[in-house]
């Protein structure tokens, strides 16, 4: 799945980097520590975050995520928008909290790592 496709099945609104939203989702996580993320996440994952400043971008091309998901309709830094668009790492916002989004998207076939 692409996150083009999350975006349209999930009522996603793409905040940066809408030309590269056609990226192939190969997994996800969810974790709101960013060194966390850096040791677990896989390239290719899909990030669900409530975090929201310009760190953010930088652990996505760190890791090489597909994406980043900010949940619960987090107001996202115009820092963040610009390094995201600078750095074309796809940032898309959701309302849903990040439990039910991740059970949503588990639900679609985008599975995390086993431990």
């Amino acid at each position: 799945m692409t996150l083009k496709e999350l975006a349209y099945r999930f009522d996603l609104e793409v905040l940066a980097a809408k030309n590269k939203i056609d990226r192939e989702v190969q997994g996800g996580y969810a974790s709101d520590l960013l060194s966390w993320v850096m040791a677990h996440a896989r390239e290719g994952d899909v990030w669900l975050t409530i975090q929201s400043h310009p760190n953010i971008v930088a652990v996505a091309i760190l890791v090489g995520l597909a994406g980043i998901v900010i949940a619960e309709g987090v107001e996202v830094d115009e820092k963040t928008i610009k390094k995201a668009e600078e750095e074309e790492i796809p940032i898309l916002i959701s309302k849903d909290p990040i439990y039910k989004l991740a059970g949503k998207f588990y639900e679609a076939g985008i599975k995390g790592i086993d431990p």
